[in-house]
């Protein structure tokens, strides 16, 4: 028997654990320019309602960075969900 490691994907795993992908929009404005905004996009695994991976971003962003936020716009998609099933009582053949 051969011993194999077994690889994941950490998107995935997350996905499991109930992360679905968010991407955020940020506009901020330019430093050296405030007149003018700049836009960046975002995306990693997160969890909603609160997104505290994005929230953690922001924070650092805030902190750290020159360019102050001018809006954030979020999309979030629930990438696996629980398969709906459905008993059906009959069945139509339509010719």
């Amino acid at each position: 028997m051969t011993n194999r490691k077994v690889s994941y994907d950490r998107g995935f795993k997350a996905q499991l654990a109930g992360f679905s992908l968010t991407t955020a929009e940020i506009l901020y404005r330019l430093p050296d320019h405030p007149s003018l905004l700049q836009s960046y996009i975002w995306q990693e695994y997160d969890c909603a309602p609160r997104f505290p991976k994005l929230k953690s971003f922001l924070d650092f962003w805030t902190a750290k960075l020159d360019g102050k936020l001018f809006r954030v716009t979020i999309a979030h998609s629930k990438l696996i969900r629980p398969a709906e099933l459905r008993l059906v009582d009959s069945e139509f053949n339509v010719h």
